[in-house]
């Protein structure tokens, strides 16, 4: 049985702070090392050796979440060290890193490479305008007579009023991101609108919106960093590694860094594309007008028919009137075609292969909606599921955990393996719900038994898994039938919850990397079908195709539903 030590251990991952940043890794790429029952004054000084170092290296490179405070000072600091090294002002670099996505390598190239053509592509003037030495000019847009302390221009000969200024600048930060490119309101005249013009002439709430833009364009004009889709959630993450995209904020959301929708390992993010394409798309509307409908032969309307005899009179202004079955005119039945409830002449015209087409379509239409179905519901049952017990395990972290402690006079950090049981749930409820979009897509039928035996296998441990976390976890708390529970429940408890948490972990850790490993272990569907027909002709019965793992054993599959 497991020490102590290892089943109170760290979650799947951590959040270690390194300077000003986040970083992140999986159990997969930490050093693995146990924790040591000595004090803190127990360690000794070591040599930090190289290994130790590349380790520690590892362990970072894995994302890197990134805080607004942590983004602008990336910003504040690229921006400084183009305007020293290009010697130009800050407004100046600011708006080169802008036009160039924040790219200073690719800046710096073209910048040194011909100076004048990227001042010009950009809108940069070299030297500044002076003001003539007339006392009175006409603004450019309100064509008013203004003294020159009224007038601004964008370092370029076109001068305006500050009123007619502030008015263009809000319309233009209203618009959205495009005011990070404001050119000057002169038609055919390039010149950039700088940052201390916008400082100096906007309003107040003008330059807040500005500054969040221009916040948010490091993120969006980047590669490498993007966004945390969770709802109010203002911090962005830095993809470092390759391979596993699954990534978690510090608001405890986890997404997929490749394409933001919620962690969905282990199925690709293409399948998740194209599921979730499907439960928002009217395809499964159209498989359920041809499955449950049939078209007005007048006005070629789809009717349904819910109950009732084979006369069918379609809605005004329409008003025709045949038969559900033949569709035919209802003019033409009666008691010799069959009555209400039979149509003789559709029945001869099935037998002569007439309706064949139309009813191998609906039946194809109806088998559809039937498997899709099947497994949406299951995908959905799954996910509020999950929610449940993410739900159950807040309530345990700010309540339960508490109590318990108090009740069996244990501290908190020695109950730990239960909020660790309840996130191993919440975990596996994500993997099975998206095996189910997984199991939808999955088209080889050995394939598809095999896969129906893992999930089978792996669900019937999560199961166990919940109902002890929920249901035998009330013979340890403090209720009205049991106020003070044992010590000895409190250890058959801990043991029960302990080994299922690990065994359901190893169920589903084969699970997904068989799912992505393509499930390659099982036979090839020729060989399987070829052994199949063999035993048949034999006279043998027909055994169930087998897959072989990797430590060699065969698994039996058990037949989809």
């Amino acid at each position: 049985m497991d020490s102590d030590d290892e089943l109170l251990g760290a979650s799947d991952s951590e959040i270690v702070a390194v300077g000003d940043y986040y970083y992140i890794s999986s159990d997969t790429e930490s050093s693995g090392e146990e924790e040591s029952d000595c004090g803190p004054d127990d360690y000794e000084p070591y040599e930090v050796t190289d290994e130790i170092a590349s380790m520690r290296e590892k362990y970072k490179q894995r994302y890197v979440i990134l805080t607004e405070k942590d983004i602008h000072e990336r910003q504040e600091e690229g921006i400084k060290r183009v305007s020293s090294v290009f010697s130009i002002p800050r407004e100046s670099a600011c708006i080169l890193l802008r036009q160039y996505k924040w790219n200073i390598s690719k800046l710096s190239d073209e910048w040194f490479a011909d100076e004048e053509r990227v001042r010009k592509s950009v809108g940069l003037p070299a030297n500044e305008v002076l003001l003539p030495d007339s006392q009175t000019l006409t603004c450019g847009i309100c064509f008013e007579g203004y003294s020159t302390n009224a007038l601004s221009s964008a370092s370029c000969v076109h001068f305006y009023c500050h009123e007619c200024w502030e008015g263009y600048i809000s319309a233009s930060i209203n618009d959205g991101p495009g005011c990070l490119a404001l050119r000057c309101p002169e038609p055919s005249c390039s010149a950039m609108v700088l940052e201390e013009t916008i400082n100096r002439l906007a309003k107040d709430e003008d330059k807040v919106k500005y500054k969040q833009l221009l916040l948010r364009s490091y993120i969006e004009d980047s590669k490498k960093i993007k966004w945390c889709p969770a709802p109010d959630c203002t911090c962005a993450v830095e993809f470092l590694g390759d391979g596993n995209y699954d990534v978690s904020c510090m608001c405890r959301f986890s997404f997929c860094w490749n394409c933001t929708e919620e962690t969905h390992r282990p199925v690709s993010c293409e399948t998740v594309s194209k599921w979730i394409l499907k439960n928002s798309a009217e395809s499964e509307n159209v498989n359920w007008i041809i499955a449950n409908s049939k078209p007005c032969p007048k006005c070629k309307k789809p009717i349904e028919k819910n109950h009732g005899c084979m006369h069918m009179t379609c809605r005004p202004p329409c008003n025709y009137q045949f038969c559900w079955l033949c569709l035919g005119p209802w003019s033409e039945h009666g008691s010799t075609t069959g009555g209400n409830n039979a149509c003789n002449r559709y029945e001869s015209a099935k037998e002569q292969g007439l309706f064949d087409e139309a009813e191998a379509k609906r039946e194809q239409a109806k088998n559809s909606i039937m498997r899709y179905t099947h497994y949406y519901e299951r995908w959905v049952s799954n996910q509020k599921s999950r929610q449940k017990a993410q739900a159950d395990l807040q309530k345990f972290d700010t309540k339960n955990l508490a109590e318990l402690s108090d009740v069996l006079g244990t501290p908190e950090s020695q109950l730990k393996f239960i909020p660790e049981a309840w996130s191993q749930i919440v975990e596996c409820r994500r993997v099975l719900q998206w095996t189910y979009a997984y199991g939808y897509y999955l088209e080889d039928k050995v394939k598809s038994e095999f896969f129906v035996y893992l999930q089978g296998e792996a669900e019937s441990g999560l199961e166990r898994l919940h109902k002890c976390a929920e249901k035998d976890i009330h013979a340890v708390l403090p209720n009205a039938n049991n106020l003070s529970p044992t010590l000895k429940d409190f250890i058959e408890f801990r043991v029960k919850l302990v080994d299922l948490t690990r065994v359901t972990r190893t169920f589903f850790e084969n699970l997904v990397r068989a799912l992505e490993e393509g499930l390659e272990d099982v036979r090839g569907t020729d060989q399987s079908t070829s052994k199949k027909r063999s035993k048949n002709n034999t006279g043998a019965s027909c055994k169930k195709p087998s897959a072989r793992s990797k430590s060699g054993r065969n698994k039996v599959a058990r037949t989809s539903r």
